[in-house]
Formats: structure tokens, C-alpha cells, sequence
């Protein structure tokens, strides 16, 4: 049906759920400790051949609450869910899931290059969706709900930012392995000034 919408409280408890539960099987990638482990005594050992697993939690843990704010921050706007909107979010979900396995096979080959290309391009889907999500809810909401120009440009410009740094960051993982690793710490970072700059615009935007 063209013209179908669709329960926002029930998507939107159904989205929290999803990201809930893929955060949480992130850490099902640290392995417990064997007894035989535990025995030789060597904590710090134990803890050491497990840092890959961290890395890939932490990287992943934070990359996924990045994503769910920015769902929550935007999803209020919505005045009405359609089929198109729907199905945007339900692919944003898809690769949400997708996210514990692309991790723990990015853990495992931890100093191999396939691995962590696929890890890129299933944080390059999320990206993607959540910037066809801001992009299509910005130019829908447009004058209903209260998303200002200034406001739809910062929605706009954090979501391809996540999007474009884990791009960079796949195509770089043949050709500049080391260096595409660490790229992701270029997304937190430039997180702080992007809100920094809106932020004294919307508060300037608001004092008019």
C-alpha cells in the first residue's frame, strides 16, 4: 500500500532491542580463561594474548553506541513511519547484527588484511544506511517537526563521517595496513568538532 505507515513506538523498541542485543554479543569474543590457563598463574600473559579480542569490543562496543544515538537523536523527528523509512531501518539493523561476526572474524585473523577489510565494509554498510536514514528523514520532516537547516546539516555531516572513515579505512587495508587500522580514532576525533562547530551555531540560531 502506497500510502502505509507504520507503529513508531513498536519500531523504534524493536531498533533498541536489536542494537542491545548485538552490543552485548561483542563480548562473547573474549574468551573465558581455561582452568589450565587459569593454573600457570600468568595473568598478565592471559590478558596479553587476548588484546586483540579487547581492541575488536572496544572499537566495536563504541562504534555501535555512536550509531544508536545517532538513530535515537534522529528517529524523534519522525512524524510517520512509511514503508520506504521502514525498510532503511531494517537494513541499518541487518548490519547491526552482522557486526558481533565481523568482529570475531576480524579478532581471529587479527594480522591479516581480509579480515579487517570485511570489518570495514560491514561498519560501511551501518554508515551507509544511517546516512540514507538522516538523509531521507531530513528532506521528509522538512518544516513538521522541527529540524532546522543547521540542525539537518550537522545530522547530515556526522553520518558521513562514519560512513567515510571506515570506506577509507577498507580501501586502505591492502596498501596501508598499519596506517588504515588506526583510522578509526580519526572518527572520534573529528566527532568532537563537528559538534563543536554546530554547536555554536545552533546556540547562535536559537539567540536570534
Amino acid at each position: 500500500m502506497k500510502n502505509e505507515t507504520f507503529d513508531k513506538a513498536r519500531v523504534i523498541s524493536f531498533s533498541d532491542a536489536v542494537f542491545s542485543i548485538a552490543i552485548t554479543l561483542l563480548v562473547l569474543e573474549v574468551v573465558i580463561p581455561s582452568y589450565k590457563e587459569l593454573k600457570t598463574g600468568d595473568t598478565l600473559l592471559i590478558l596479553r594474548n587476548r588484546i586483540p579480542s579487547f581492541i575488536g569490543l572496544v572499537v566495536s562496543f563504541m562504534v555501535t553506541a555512536i550509531y544508536w544515538v545517532s538513530h535515537l537523536r534522529i528517529i524523534k523527528y519522525v512524524s510517520s513511519i512509511n514503508s520506504k523509512l521502514l525498510w532503511l531501518n531494517i537494513m541499518l539493523l541487518f548490519f547491526i547484527v552482522l557486526l558481533p561476526f565481523s568482529t570475531a572474524f576480524y579478532v581471529k585473523g587479527f594480522s591479516y588484511n581480509g579480515p579487517f577489510a570485511f570489518y570495514c565494509f560491514n561498519l560501511s554498510a551501518i554508515g551507509l544506511f544511517n546516512v540514507l536514514m538522516n538523509f531521507y528523514i531530513i528532506k521528509k520532516e522538512k518544516g513538521l517537526t522541527g529540524i532546522s537547516a543547521t540542525l539537518g546539516k550537522y545530522y547530515k555531516l556526522r553520518a558521513l563521517n562514519g560512513f567515510l572513515v571506515w570506506v577509507i579505512a577498507g580501501c586502505l587495508a591492502f596498501t596501508l595496513p598499519m596506517f588504515s587500522r588506526f583510522l578509526f580514532i580519526f572518527l572520534f576525533i573529528s566527532e568532537i568538532f563537528i559538534t563543536k562547530y554546530f554547536k555554536k551555531k545552533l546556540m547562535k540560531e536559537r539567540n536570534i
